[in-house]
């Protein structure tokens, strides 16, 4: 069936019925996918899809393959329709109104197959939306497109520059944040041996949340707002950087910054990073405070043992013998985020 007939079909009946198609958490928040069991309460058995390993936590956010040594930055979706051949036919929804700002639909290109990022605008906040392994794209659909709430925007699939069977078909959906407008100039100072096919939706300039938890926290009615979300997460560790310059990252999501700083000189940010990575909360220091340090200097102001103990991958700061070390994850961001070499 071609997808713009697909397409007319899902909005015609979204138009006569909520209930078709209207799996909203809270009222700005859609469901990606027509299953409705993770609304109606059920377990993630009934709407995630698992690795090869067939362990069902590993088609969730956060350090669930190999064994807790490998993170996965998304969630991953089941089908609940299929074809005459066994392929997946679920339409794909955006979660919430935005802009279409990347297109990828060269599958052999990149992990995430054919793939496609909306951009979210937020009570100071600019966060993506990347839904990956797409079949095909609802027709028409391009860079600058506005896309409402709930509207398809392709059909599930398996697209991937690997090998996905029939059998493990699913939706990787992500939510968060670009680092930097400028992942080009950062991409050409390393000694990768391929081009970056994707300019700044490059996976490696996105720093993800966990989507489920998002959802569930929307659902539970303990958050109305992206911002009140990322509020509430926990701080993995707050460090220092000596510099000058205003991120573009801070230009766009005023909302993490904690103070102004019009009318005084910036000499360096403190910035709280949750578990995964996400530099959560900025605090500008100026040349008053009686701080000291050189441009560059990079240090650890305080960082959560706890948390730190139960995490198994991608770690904010890595503890040594009892004293916190940067990781190399979070040099990249740093890097990403101030433009250092």
């Amino acid at each position: 069936m071609r997808i713009d007939l697909i397409n007319f079909c899902f909005s015609l009946l979204c138009a006569l019925s909520f209930f078709l198609c209207g799996h909203h958490v809270q009222a700005n928040l859609v469901w990606p996918t027509p299953n409705k069991a993770f609304n109606e309460g059920y377990s993630i058995e009934s709407f995630v899809q698992s690795t090869a390993s067939g362990r069902i936590e590993s088609g969730l956010f956060g350090c669930v393959r190999n064994h807790g040594r490998r993170f996965h930055e998304g969630l991953d979706l089941s089908p609940t329709m299929y074809d005459s051949q066994g392929e997946a036919k679920d339409p794909i929804f955006a979660i919430t109104s935005g802009v279409v700002v990347y297109v990828n639909s060269e599958a052999s290109s990149s992990s995430y197959g054919r793939y496609i990022v909306l951009e979210h605008n937020e009570k100071g906040l600019t966060y993506f939306s990347l839904y990956a392994h797409i079949s095909k794209f609802a027709n028409g659909i391009e860079v600058g497109d506005r896309i409402q709430s709930g509207a398809i925007i392709g059909i599930m699939g398996r697209s991937a520059n690997y090998e996905i069977p029939k059998s493990r078909a699913h939706l990787h959906l992500e939510i968060g944040f670009k680092l930097t407008d400028h992942f080009q100039a950062w991409y050409d100072r390393q000694s990768f041996k391929t081009l970056n096919y994707h300019g700044n939706w490059n996976g490696m300039n996105l720093v993800g949340i966990d989507p489920l938890e998002l959802f569930t926290a929307f659902r539970e009615r303990q958050v109305s707002s992206i911002k009140d979300y990322i509020n509430n997460l926990t701080i993995s560790a707050r460090i220092r950087i000596f510099t000058n310059s205003l991120p573009d990252f801070v230009g766009k999501h005023l909302a993490l910054v904690t103070r102004s700083n019009l009318g005084r000189n910036i000499i360096a940010w403190d910035v709280a990073f949750s578990p995964y990575g996400l530099p959560k909360q900025w605090t500008p220091r100026f040349d008053d405070e009686g701080i000291r340090g050189s441009a560059g200097d990079v240090s650890v102001l305080t960082y959560n043992r706890r948390q730190l103990s139960t995490q198994s991958c991608h770690m904010v700061v890595n503890i040594d013998h009892g004293v916190p070390v940067i990781s190399q994850v979070s040099l990249r961001t740093l890097r990403l985020l101030f433009g250092l070499h």
